[in-house]
């Protein structure tokens, strides 16, 4: 559940009255002055969400600009304040998104925020460089006031308005994938060129720690659940929520044939004794599996989560031309090799980073099988799709451990029909000794109520026992003929005499 949010505002209207005073008339500064005032009794009650932080310290170098002009001989304060809180608010809206390994740009994150790029470049001039004009940062000033309105201030009055996405697509990682394939398959055939492109192998895997940053920031957009508080407030369940979405499209990108699958059927055919993947395989893509999982310690359970869903479910990439992915999809339907080679993956990445220790969660072992169970359950299997390959998978995953074994056996015994079951005489042999048992029973019941004094007067005659003739086989000649339950028929077609 999500913890409820401190905010300065006692209602959304006291926000709503602060917007009309900052933006209605740029030229009221009664208004402006309004707003430094409720903003400044705010901060001192609780600490301001970095963007009305932001309001307050370009609405301040607005009012001693548009105050002093006139009698101020040092300009040089004014640029100043102006630059101070223009470079705060870049630096706040960016530095909580530097979440990754791996730094990114400050350009590539204000992209992504939709920050005009000008921005960024008068931050880095106003730092590093001359202090820009006063005429620049006075646009600058209105820039950002505009940025905020569009990106803060509307959004949190009205969060049911659809607000516009600013932010550019989610690159691909495929590229970035097949690089690191090319890389690996050249040490993979001789060793001995392994410190030349090490290097470039690191650096493929530093750009795919990036790209799930920006995927990170990305996924706020795609949900329409970007806020300014979840970002100040550190808030747990969306950083969950954005680092889960990202690793998903990795994992979506490498279960893709030609990634973790092999293009080539005949290389993932190869027999081997052990439900795991082929050994070129493992060399290939082991090493990233490995350093996704140091900096993101969910990545298996997502990782085996995709290929369960990949196998129950037939979910095609939208990203490309959807005759392609239509193609794509129905050849995926009718290639089990494609679908054993990823039941092959979840069962090695289950056997690699399965520890055991839940820790208030399930396992990654019980947590597939609990996922296998609902499409393999009494009933379910009939419009179940790929059940030889997730009955292998069940099997595999349960093997060695006692208990998920006796589940996983139950389970794996209603996969497939009964079979008709062809009657003969040794059948008749043990329901006619049922029978005598049965009977035998009867008469000792009998004579027990007879022999008491209190014997029941509806008890069985026990000539009607001695009439009961047993078991016989039906053939054709009989005239019997089989019909639904419930459905009468008359007695001399009966099985029993």
């Amino acid at each position: 559940m999500k913890l409820p949010r401190r905010v300065p505002w006692a209602n959304i209207n006291e926000l709503d009255q602060l917007c009309s005073w900052v933006f209605m008339d740029e030229g009221d500064l009664e208004a402006k002055q309004f707003a430094i005032n409720r903003l400044s009794a705010w901060r001192a009650v609780t600490a301001l969400p970095h963007a009305l932080e932001s309001t307050l310290s370009i609405l301040a170098a607005r009012l001693i600009d548009t105050s002093e002009t006139q009698q101020n001989p040092f300009w040089l304060s004014v640029r100043q304040n102006y630059a101070a809180a223009i470079i705060r608010m870049v630096n706040g809206l960016v530095d909580p998104l530097q979440a990754g390994a791996y730094a990114r740009s400050i350009a590539s994150i204000a992209a992504q925020l939709g920050l005009p790029s000008w921005l960024v470049e008068l931050r880095h001039s106003a730092t590093h460089e001359d202090l820009p004009s006063l005429e620049m940062l006075r646009e600058a000033a209105r820039e950002s006031l505009t940025w905020l309105l569009h990106n803060y201030f509307l959004p949190t009055i009205n969060p049911s308005a659809p607000r516009p996405s600013t932010a550019p697509p989610l690159r691909p990682v495929t590229p970035l994938l097949k690089q690191y394939k090319t890389l690996s398959k050249i040490i993979a055939r001789d060793a001995s060129l392994r410190k030349q492109n090490q290097p470039d192998i690191d650096a493929i895997m530093r750009d795919i720690e990036r790209w799930l940053a920006e995927a990170k920031l990305a996924a706020d957009f795609a949900a329409d659940a970007y806020g300014w508080g979840t970002i100040d407030d550190n808030d747990v369940e969306q950083e969950d929520f954005r680092e889960k979405w990202a690793l998903e499209r990795l994992c979506d990108a490498l279960l893709e044939k030609g990634a973790l699958v092999s293009l080539s059927q005949k290389r993932r055919n190869l027999p081997s004794d052990e439900f795991v993947p082929h050994h070129s395989s493992l060399v290939l893509w082991t090493p990233l599996l490995a350093h996704t999982h140091t900096y993101h310690p969910t990545f298996p359970s997502v990782l085996t989560t995709r290929i369960v869903e990949n196998l129950l479910y037939d979910q095609p990439n939208t990203e490309f031309d959807m005759d392609v992915v239509l193609l794509e999809a129905d050849e995926s339907r009718n290639d089990p090799s494609y679908h054993l080679a990823l039941a092959k993956w979840a069962a090695w990445v289950i056997k690699a980073y399965d520890n055991g220790q839940e820790n208030g969660e399930l396992s990654l072992r019980k947590n597939l099988i609990l996922q296998l169970a609902s499409t393999l359950a009494p009933g379910k299997t009939q419009g179940a799709k790929k059940i030889d390959v997730l009955a292998a998978l069940l099997g595999a995953v349960s093997s060695g451990f006692t208990e998920l074994q006796k589940a996983s056996d139950m389970l794996l015994s209603t996969t497939h029909p009964l079979q008709p079951h062809h009657w003969d005489a040794g059948d008749l042999t043990v329901m006619n000794e049922r029978l005598h048992s049965l009977m035998s029973l009867d008469d000792e019941c009998q004579k027990y109520t007879n022999d008491s004094e209190s014997a029941p007067t509806t008890s069985l005659p026990p000539a009607q026992s001695s009439n009961m003739g047993g078991w016989r086989l039906l053939d054709h000649h009989s005239g019997w003929k089989s019909c639904p339950i419930g459905v009468y028929y008359p007695s001399h077609a009966l099985s029993t005499a």
